[in-house]
Formats: C-alpha cells, structure tokens, sequence
C-alpha cells in the first residue's frame, strides 16, 4: 500500500495534460491545472456523451453483480480474516480519470506491513519494458513451454489465501464499489499507481483520459505477458475506438480469462 498523502504527484515536467499539468494539492488530491509551460499536443478522450452512456452500463451491470455475489464476498472477506492478521479489505492510492488519486479496494492478499520495495522496482523495470529478471519471472505458458512474464512471480509476501484469490482474480472484486462511486469503470485501462504516474512520459498520459477499470484490452489480451509499452498502445486503442460494444465485448472475453486462473 502506497502510504504517502494524496497530493504526491509533483513532477509537472512530466505529466503534461495537452495544456493541463498535474500539481501538489493536499486538499484535493492531484489536480489537473492550466500551465503555460504545457505540451500542446492534445489527447483523445471519451465525449460527455459517451462517458455518460459507459457510467450508466457500470452503474446497471454494477449493481445487479454486487447483489449477485454478495455471499461470495462475504465468504471471501472470512477466509482472508481467518487467513492470516490484519483487515480483509485493502485501501490503496491510485490515480484516475484525469489524474484523479482515489482510495481503491481490493482483497489483501498480503501479509500485513508487507515492503513495496520490490514492486516499485519492478515497476521501474516494466516502464523500461524488462522483465524482473532476477526475481525468476517466468512462467508455464498455455502451451506448456515457459514464458517470461512482466510481474513478480513466486512473491513470498502473498498469503496461501491470497494465491488463489490471485490466481482467479477474486482479489478485485470489491472495485466493484469504485464503479458504484464512479472512481472506475467495469472496463478501462489498469489503475496506475501513484508512483507509476510520477515516471510517466508525455504519451503515456493519454492511459487517463479513460476512468480506469476492472478489466480492459490489457488484461484479455494477454494481461502480464504484456509489456508496458504494449498496454499504453492497447489503453490509447481503446480510448480512441470506445463504444458500448467493446465494452461488453472485453467484458466477454474476460469471463474465460478468469475461469482459466491466468492471474499471477
């Protein structure tokens, strides 16, 4: 869990908005301001309209799915608690729509006080498009021959609870209470951390001009097999081509991922 206050993402040089930049704002969170100094290229991003037609698909799809399983949450929540110390749900900072840093849910599926040292060197490795080599990041692939993969595989700070949760993507679940409060979206590009964001590029920063979601082109398509590059390329595709359609399309293709168990 990133522990530092919302306000944390400074580095303007580097998180151009096409004419916006972000800024310190510890009442707020990250703000997206007018600067002068600002790139003027301009990025793509979803019409009111089409925003307001994929917030009502979330909020529909959202709430029927939540009163659906919400005995399985329940059974989740007990068998983290019985699983190991600490609280069943984990809060984190990360940065949404816009630039703007919310508090995000998801199952813990770590030990508690666990360090984040090794996943924001990872983060560093990914950004340059390396594989975490030196933490044996490979994996047996669909054809059963191995496969490098851009995460950290084998992470001793996982729970046996949190393996499987991992595993089957369970652990996400409860963002499902973001889309109810609009932070994110079913579908859309991954949510960043607020210490990915401060190393962004300029053309990295189209990946937010989308709510963030559960799911989206880079988790079906090949999801820690993909480099980060490969994710910028697949988020700007689908920011830029979005329609109700390839929303229920990714929400498709996502079910058999996740029956699969091709979490890590």
């Amino acid at each position: 869990m990133d522990g530092r206050s919302t306000g944390e993402i400074s580095r303007t040089a580097r998180t151009d908005f096409g004419g916006t930049a972000l800024h310190r704002n510890h009442n707020a969170g990250v703000a997206v301001q007018h600067s002068p100094q600002a790139s003027a290229r301009s990025f793509r991003t979803l019409s009111p309209l089409n925003l307001a037609m994929k917030r009502s698909l979330d909020l529909l799809l959202a709430s029927a799915i939540v009163i659906a399983i919400s005995p399985l949450l329940l059974v989740l929540w007990a068998l983290i608690r019985l699983g190991s110390k600490g609280p069943a749900i984990l809060v984190q900072k990360r940065v949404g729509y816009k630039g703007r840093v919310f508090n995000f849910y998801k199952f813990r599926s770590m030990y508690v006080d666990s360090d984040d040292s090794s996943h924001r060197e990872y983060v560093k490795q990914w950004m340059r498009d390396q594989s975490y080599e030196h933490r044996n990041d490979s994996v047996e692939g669909e054809n059963g021959q191995e496969c490098k993969v851009f995460k950290i595989v084998n992470d001793k700070r996982i729970t046996p609870v949190g393996r499987f949760l991992r595993k089957y993507s369970l652990d996400e679940l409860p963002q499902l209470f973001n889309v109810l409060k609009l932070d994110m979206s079913l579908v859309g590009p991954r949510p960043a951390m607020v210490y990915e964001v401060e190393k962004y590029e300029e053309e990295h920063m189209q990946r937010l001009y989308a709510p963030p979601g559960i799911t989206g082109a880079w988790q079906v398509a090949g999801r820690n097999r993909l480099s980060f590059k490969q994710m910028v390329d697949l988020d700007v595709q689908y920011i830029e081509t979005w329609s109700v359609f390839s929303d229920l399309r990714i929400l498709a293709l996502t079910i058999p991922a996740v029956i699969r168990g091709t979490g890590h």
